[in-house]
């Protein structure tokens, strides 16, 4: 029986290599994507619904399916306004979450942080944790949550201090050995494939996976 997967994020860098992917992947005969903005040149298998994911509660009739990939988040930069930055990350994952108890879909994968913590004295890393917290709380059939390292590729964005930190840690993760190996530069692509592969494992028990789980689940390592 062939699956129909909801897309958080589609626009971003993991999101769109995740579509990218699912669109070429014929386990899949439908694509539903949520975003704020209208993404153009895609097949038919894929269905769009445009509105504000703020107001996630809106798409309840239309957000069903088999399993979701929530790629949501913003950066410090983009969104300075700390009320605004949790809403975002730790709000539409979380209300998103909720919509998946609700209709009934029993999978739930979503992209955190590396050194999540709900109790954390670091506003990002503890929005991340409540974030998985709470998603945990809802007790969902089956979640798995990312914790990537800090993620390489190119965004179509710009990132100043993030392509500073990217170019820093390739050159000093030769470096990171033993249990330094989680802190090396995820590949989206990695992330993308190691989202499908456990959205479809029946054998993996794993909630969390971290940097180095990523790659290891992953064909193209």
């Amino acid at each position: 029986m062939k699956k129909t997967a909801i897309i958080l994020g589609a626009s971003g860098l993991t999101g769109g290599l995740l579509l990218d992917q699912l669109i070429n992947d014929d386990r899949y005969e439908s694509i539903k994507l949520f975003s704020r903005s209208k993404i153009e040149g895609l097949p038919s298998k894929v269905k769009q619904f445009i509105g504000d994911l703020l107001e996630i509660e809106q798409f309840k009739s239309d957000f069903t399916g088999n399993q979701v990939f929530c790629c949501i988040g913003t950066t410090k930069a983009k969104t300075p306004d700390k009320v605004l930055f949790k809403r975002i990350d730790h709000g539409i994952p979380v209300s998103a979450a909720k919509l998946a108890k609700a209709n009934g879909i029993e999978s739930f994968l979503v992209i955190s942080a590396l050194g999540a913590d709900a109790n954390s004295n670091v506003f990002y890393n503890k929005t991340k944790g409540e974030m998985e917290r709470d998603i945990l709380k809802l007790d969902l059939k089956r979640t798995f949550i990312f914790q990537p390292s800090l993620i390489g590729g190119d965004r179509k964005e710009s990132r100043t201090l993030e392509d500073i930190g990217k170019a820093i840690f390739k050159v000093i993760q030769p470096l990171f050995l033993g249990k330094l190996k989680k802190y090396k530069i995820t590949d989206p692509k990695n992330m993308a494939e190691a989202m499908i592969n456990l959205a479809n494992s029946t054998s993996y028990s794993d909630v969390v996976i971290t940097s180095e789980d990523i790659k290891r689940i992953t064909t193209n390592n």
